[in-house]
């Protein structure tokens, strides 16, 4: 470039004309014109990353609008949804950007972060990931692009996967029964302690002080809408002989590193019918009932996703939250594994259910059950001894550098005082790059992991100003310095015994395991998964490789903020995008799932009533139609539910709300909504319907799981939305991983942004009149680390792409619906008779004449290696189909095909002898 400018100097000293001066910046080098237009055709911009993503082509699209009977795209919406709703401008975003550019930009952002050595702990700690693991499942899509496994058939991998993990929870907490993962540590705790009122009805819960901070403000949050009562104290003040007390929660070791033996405390509880929880590190290996296996092999991800475990004692068990993998016996008296005791879950039970929790950790919980496997219990016993040998060391060096050491007792955290200046030793810390926990009275901790080696100690010996190494320290340490070893918390009792943990510790073995567990379930690496409200679409490998990167996967969650400037810049564009996409203000990142936004999102309504003086409004209307995670949810919050009715045409029956708002007018809360429906219906009145809940005082919840048939076609923040969750594990291509991860942000209005979640660790809210209304996650952002798979979504689709994704999945579902209808009642459609981007089949006839039943189409359907898991999540005989934007043509024909062909055989009369 150099040269070419001294080329253009030298020809305008020779006086050439003006058109070969150098171009201004900013400006064109020919100046626009033919030119340009000739430059642009040589050299056409990369490949449209939406032409991979969309299923069909011209040709396809035009055969298929035919068969529905409308002339264009654009006619087909006009038809389908209301006029009174629709986005009649583009969304304000850039254009789309090719892949390879985006990833380069996104990796630019990432750079923005600092990857300092981080000893801070409370709950996250660095972890080495085994590479074979990281390989075949992590970055598998065989294993990342499943579903919920509801249809045991065709789950049998993830279904063992999943029992590994509780079997191996079981192991090492000595617990009866363990469940396939929650959230994180925080909502574990959250759960624990609902399970602890529901169990005894009693209102009162203990939570030691000690706790996680994070954990003591989820459970804190959560208990202030359900009506529970915590009291935070030390465990010789806790008074148990009222007998008014459910639970009491303590840590195990404590945030500050100490052990001590918590039996008397759990036996007065258990003297006065009160439950004991316990929130422990996997890695410690003692009784215990809830925490995080992140260091089973999960990178730290600025947060997450990590999968929390929860094991609890066999009385206990069908007051579990969360799924659970069970062992039966097939037709033929095999043994095969399937979801157990299902009706204590939401999608049955709704308001009743033990939890709202739906999509949980599964894909992390898959991953640590695969690291307990490749290294059985003698190598989580040497890397557990590693760990407390490293924290001996540097406790013994701290010593002799005359620092003070605030318990003797400890596994991998010290908590010290300074025996120099505070400022010295965080200023030799930061030469280092090195993050210690910081307490608000000036005491530090510093918590090991199995990364730490020896120049690792050396560099934390010299930063507290230790004039020995840690070789020399090792030397000199006696019997007297063998820590728990030497004490009776010490294990002696086995774990992992089972044949599982103790074949597959080679890597040739596991990857062998890994890949057969993988080949017996379906993804959608081997079809389409058609499901109703669940959308599974394309998660490109574009989308999933920035995960990976150390940039984003090795940030602890709570450094200071300018050591995550690229996570912070990827959470401002993220926000403004979905902003734009939705017509919400604000966005909250922080819950980890679809259920936890609609907490949070009724949670922020609440406060923001309450804080109007209004705290007597409780109610909260749910059509009889909505997810079974909107009336557990609404539980959750505090609220209490009215049902309301649906009419013939599968709309939520106005008649009956006007009533039911009239009623309730006086204590009316909010109203959930799932929109277009879950019976795949834009009901005209939408708008109408948050007018009347806006004029009687209350707000209106918009569940975001159907957003994939909104994008760039209509938003809820225009229409009288007040606050949505939104799925990026459907909508925006994080993958479902058999179960998760997944996230669920909220977006609000300008009226309740102010009442976000918090964090008492990271400030996360900048507004000075702030009301939050408190945490609903152990990490200030959520699952911050599977962000960057909807941000390359969004940029490398643009705005036009976006739209058209949506646009395709609802033409996609009114051709099926229109090829199906000469052979199945299609339940439910619009005004004008078309659907939205998915449908439901009346399967109720095929019983009459045939006992035939939605589920038995299901399973006809795995036959041909196809999959409908939804059908099975529910009781209704019915069938829901979804048939995203996704998947050629040919693919789609097939399967309704298929569907034609089962209805021609059931309908086909029986000849008899």
């Amino acid at each position: 470039m150099q040269s070419c400018g001294r080329w253009w100097g030298r020809l305008a000293a020779r006086g050439a004309p003006h058109l070969w001066a150098p171009p201004a910046a900013g400006q064109r080098r020919w100046g626009g014109g033919e030119a340009a237009r000739c430059i642009e055709q040589l050299l056409p911009r990369h490949d449209d990353f939406s032409r991979r993503h969309i299923g069909p082509r011209e040709q396809e699209k035009r055969e298929m609008l035919r068969t529905v009977g409308v002339q264009s795209v654009e006619e087909l919406m006009d038809k389908t949804i209301p006029a009174s709703i629709r986005l009649r401008r583009p969304l304000r975003m850039d254009d789309h950007v090719c892949e390879n550019e985006i990833l380069e930009t996104l990796y630019n952002i990432a750079k923005k972060n600092k990857i300092w050595r981080s000893y801070i702990g409370m709950g996250y700690y660095n972890c080495s990931v085994p590479q074979p693991i990281a390989r075949n499942l992590l970055e598998n899509a065989g294993w990342v692009t499943q579903y919920t496994p509801y249809q045991p058939e065709v789950s049998q991998g993830r279904l063992e996967s999943l029992l590994n993990y509780q079997t191996m929870v079981c192991d090492i907490t000595g617990m009866d029964v363990a469940n396939a993962s929650l959230l994180d540590e925080g909502t574990a705790a959250a759960e624990a302690m609902q399970l602890c009122h529901r169990h005894n009805k009693r209102r009162k819960f203990y939570v030691d002080a000690r706790c996680h901070p994070q954990t003591i403000a989820v459970v804190q949050t959560r208990a202030n809408y359900t009506g529970v009562i915590t009291e935070l104290k030390l465990p010789h003040e806790m008074d148990f002989s009222g007998k008014d007390i459910s639970g009491v929660l303590f840590q195990y070791p404590d945030t500050e590193g100490k052990i001590e033996d918590f039996s008397e405390l759990v036996e007065r509880a258990h003297q006065n019918g009160t439950l004991a929880c316990c929130a422990t590190d996997l890695l410690f290996g003692v009784d215990v009932v809830l925490g995080n296996s992140q260091r089973f092999g999960v990178p730290l991800c600025y947060g997450g996703p990590h999968a929390a475990f929860f094991a609890v004692k066999e009385n206990l068990v069908r007051m579990m939250p969360g799924r659970m993998v069970g062992v039966t016996r097939d037709a033929s008296g095999k043994e095969v594994y399937r979801l157990a005791l299902q009706t204590r879950e939401q999608h049955i039970r709704r308001d009743k259910a033990t939890s709202n929790i739906c999509t949980a950790q599964a894909l992390l919980a898959n991953m640590s059950a695969m690291f307990g496997i490749y290294h059985g219990s003698d190598g989580l016993r040497h890397i557990a001894r590693r760990v407390h040998n490293a924290a001996l060391i540097l406790a013994e060096g701290l010593r002799r550098a005359g620092h003070k050491l605030h318990h003797d007792l400890f596994f991998d955290t010290l908590t010290i005082t300074c025996g120099c200046s505070v400022k010295e030793v965080l200023d030799r810390a930061a030469l280092r790059k090195i993050n210690f926990r910081i307490y608000s009275d000036g005491r530090l901790g510093v918590s090991l992991d199995e990364t730490v080696n020896e120049k690792d100690l050396d560099d934390i010996l010299w930063i507290f100003g230790c004039e020995s190494s840690s070789e020399l320290i090792a030397e000199g340490m006696g019997e007297e310095t063998k820590g728990i070893l030497s004490t009776p918390f010490k294990r002696t009792s086995k774990f992992l015994t089972h044949q599982v943990f103790n074949s597959y510790h080679s890597e040739t073995n596991i990857v062998r395991y890994m890949k057969r567990l993988e080949n017996k379930d379906i993804s959608l690496v081997h079809s389409m998964i058609p499901l109703g409200s669940c959308t599974m679409k394309l998660n490109s490998s574009a989308e999933l490789t920035p995960i990976t990167w150390r940039e984003f996967a090795n940030i602890h969650p709570f450094v200071p903020l300018d050591q995550a400037q690229g996570y912070q810049q990827l959470f401002k564009d993220l926000e403004k995008d979905l902003c734009e996409i939705t017509g919400y203000d604000k966005i909250s990142f922080q819950p980890n799932s679809g259920a936890q936004g609609e907490y949070a999102g009724l949670a922020a309504i609440k406060a923001y009533l309450n804080a109007k003086g209004e705290r007597h409004r409780t109610v909260c209307l749910i059509p009889k139609s909505a997810h079974g995670t909107n009336p557990a949810s609404a539980q959750m919050a505090g609220m209490k539910i009215q049902p309301i009715e649906v009419d013939k045409n599968g709309s939520i029956d106005i008649s009956h709300l006007k009533a039911m708002v009239d009623k309730h007018k006086e204590n009316l809360a909010a109203i959930m909504i799932t929109y277009p429906s879950t019976n795949g219906v834009f009901e005209e009145e939408i708008g109408d319907v948050c007018d009347l809940i806006h004029k009687h005082g209350g707000q209106v919840y918009l569940d975001g799981a159907n957003m994939n048939a909104q994008v760039g076609l209509c938003r809820p923040g225009d229409y009288g939305s007040d606050v949505s969750h939104l799925n990026l594990h459907k909508t925006f291509c994080i993958p479902h991983g058999g179960g998760g991860p997944g996230m669920g942000p909220i977006g609000v209005k300008k009226h309740l942004a102010p009442y976000l979640p918090t964090h008492p660790v990271i400030k996360i809210q900048t507004d000075k009149d702030a009301c939050p209304l408190g945490t609903v996650s152990a990490a200030p952002w959520g699952s911050s680390a599977i962000l960057p798979i909807s941000w390359v979504y969004i940029k490398t689709m643009g705005a036009k792409g976006l739209k058209h994704a949506s646009e395709i999945a609802i033409l996609n579902a009114n051709y099926m619906a229109k090829r199906l209808e000469k052979h199945y009642k299609v339940l439910f459609r619009g005004a004008k008779g078309y659907v939205a981007h998915e449908f439901i089949l009346d399967t109720r006839p095929f019983k009459k004449t045939a006992n035939i039943e939605a589920v038995d189409l299901a399973k006809r359907l795995q036959d041909y290696g196809k999959s409908n898991v939804y059908s099975l999540k529910y009781t209704e005989p019915t069938l829901p189909l979804n048939s995203i934007s996704i998947g050629f043509c040919r693919e789609r024909t097939e399967f309704v095909n298929l569907l034609i062909a089962n209805a021609c055989i059931i309908s086909y009369p029986v000849i008899s002898d």
